[in-house]
């Protein structure tokens, strides 16, 4: 049977760790990650009445966006909500795993859910993250090029946007003395030596920088894997906050709003006034505030998020429709995603369930 650990490898290859904020903490958060797993009851928030659900319908195993344990904790004695859920998961064996900033800023993740939901196309990160990649450069005899850059890719190099298996080689020429008591793979110790060479340039994700280069010396031929590794400030175009897309055909402010309402099953949009056609749409699931200017960059017509607050209705200048959905509504479609990462690896190998329990604190009276 699958494990918790099989599980987390699956969750973090789709939503790496090292993508989470420095404040998050994503991850798991109590449990064995050798326990073998029954089943997955996947949920926004981790409550106690979540872990009464998983143990109620066979799970031991609970999956939520937002990580129950986001500050230290200084006692364990059920003094708090938060406390009560983890005392009653480590009784009855329920581990909780936790993705949460970090599935916000892919691709695929949350942002991409909501702009699908809304119907929006052409798709792309609002405000990519710099900083994230590298350059990793080796030189390999010309019939071992492809070994190596096999084994690298395998750990998650060369892929560019939507294209896989990128690299590029030049030829050169090499020359290197073997020092006494080496086992050259060309030449002879204290003998000068001379021959052709590959130089091979992949893209990196810094993450994966430790697998690569251990995928490269088992790969490589040579004693001494001669390599550069080379940190980017380029953006990665896969990884940041927010994304921005275009409707169909634009919509004017009501209808775009009827749309929001439609798409989430909201009753309230809290908005500012607009007057023009929306066509361009930015948006950041959860509380989305600090990306306002990015999305006016961008040239959105409309920004939808959650958790706006009174005086940053004014950010948005009269140069686009600020929409407040909730926060809770704005990511409540990311279970969708966990249900699916976990079917496409698992299958039915354990039962994968969507909880039923609301976890939503707020209200509306309309």
């Amino acid at each position: 049977m699958p494990t918790v650990q099989d599980l987390m490898r699956v969750l973090e290859a789709a939503a790496p760790l090292a993508y989470q904020e420095s404040y998050d903490n994503a991850g798991l958060q109590c449990g064995n990650p050798q326990q073998e797993i029954r089943g997955v009851l996947i949920a926004l928030d981790c409550t106690p009445a979540v872990v009464d659900e998983a143990i109620r319908r066979g799970c031991n195993v609970v999956v939520a966006h937002h990580p129950l344990i986001f500050k230290p904790l200084k006692r364990l004695t059920g003094a708090n909500e938060v406390e009560q859920t983890l005392l009653k998961a480590i009784k009855h064996d329920v581990a909780l795993y936790a993705a949460h900033t970090n599935l916000d800023n892919v691709a695929h993740g949350v942002n991409r859910k909501l702009a699908d939901k809304l119907g929006l196309v052409n798709a792309r990160i609002l405000a990519p993250k710099p900083g994230l990649l590298a350059k990793l450069i080796t030189y390999v005899p010309p019939a071992h090029t492809e070994v190596v850059l096999a084994a690298l890719y395998a750990a998650g190099a060369g892929q560019v946007g939507q294209y896989s298996g990128c690299s590029f080689r030049s030829e050169g020429t090499f020359t290197f003395t073997p020092g006494a008591g080496t086992n050259p793979f060309a030449g002879a110790p204290g003998q000068p030596h001379t021959g052709s060479e590959d130089r091979v340039e992949v893209l990196l994700p810094l993450h994966a920088q430790r697998a690569a280069l251990a995928a490269l010396r088992a790969a490589h031929p040579y004693e001494e894997v001669a390599y550069e590794l080379v940190k980017l400030e380029n953006s990665h175009p896969e990884v940041g906050a927010g994304m921005v897309g275009e409707l169909p055909e634009p919509l004017s402010p009501q209808e775009f709003r009827q749309r929001l309402r439609a798409a989430l099953g909201v009753p309230v949009v809290k908005h500012t006034d607009f007057a023009r056609p929306i066509k361009t749409v930015a948006l950041c699931g959860g509380a989305g505030a600090f990306l306002i200017g990015k999305a006016r960059a961008a040239g959105a017509d409309a920004y939808v998020t959650g958790d706006l607050k009174y005086h940053e209705y004014f950010g948005a200048e009269g140069q686009l429709m600020l929409c407040d959905v909730g926060h809770f509504e704005s990511e409540q479609f990311t279970g969708e995603i966990f249900r699916d990462l976990l079917a496409d690896n698992f299958g039915t190998t354990f039962a994968v369930l969507i909880a039923e329990t609301l976890t939503n604190p707020v209200r509306y009276d309309c």
